[in-house]
């Protein structure tokens, strides 16, 4: 690879590095190209990215980046995978793929400035989806509304039964 070359590869990861707050590395030693492929399909679906990534070229852009807690997870063929807006979504395709694939090593990762170990990454694969965790959300921020609601439509409901008791009270009472 020519100096312009790998100029141009840690510019680019430097990039990605500044830009992308929460990032896994992971080791892919065995792995075909075709199951990589698949992996990063996996990937893309929850808007994550998925590149594989010389070791020395990685800690100089992780130097230049300021992110240099990822130089230890630099060792032997690594890719890192640069999270979207799903994170739980990036965790997940890693943790399903590499129980169908045990030679996808997931080493660690960022979340934002704070260090991950692989068990913390098998715990966000744990979690809902990020749309489940809106909805739960917004149904618990819901839940005591529909309960005023519920309560003031029974308050309601009882005070017009008991205007039409008196109603018919007093026709009765006309009637006789």
């Amino acid at each position: 690879m020519l100096r312009n070359e790998k100029d141009a590869v840690i510019a680019e990861v430097a990039q990605l590095l500044t830009d992308t707050e929460n990032l896994f590395v992971s080791g892919y030693r065995g792995l075909t190209v075709a199951e990589l492929t698949e992996l990063r399909g996996k990937l893309r679906e929850s808007g994550a990215s998925f590149k594989v990534v010389k070791n020395t070229l990685g800690g100089i852009a992780a130097d230049r980046s300021g992110r240099e807690a990822v130089k230890d997870l630099l060792n032997g063929p690594t890719a890192v995978t640069f999270c979207g807006d799903d994170l739980v979504g990036a965790a997940k395709a890693l943790a399903d793929f590499a129980k169908t694939h045990p030679r996808l090593e997931v080493r660690g990762g960022l979340l934002e400035s704070s260090f991950i170990d692989p068990a913390g990454i098998t715990a966000l694969a744990g979690l809902p989806p990020r749309d489940v965790l809106i909805a739960q959300l917004v149904g618990t921020m819901a839940a005591p509304m529909t309960g005023l609601v519920t309560v003031l439509q029974g308050t309601v409901s009882g005070f017009v039964r008991a205007l039409n008791q008196v109603a018919q009270q007093r026709a009765a009472a006309d009637e006789a």
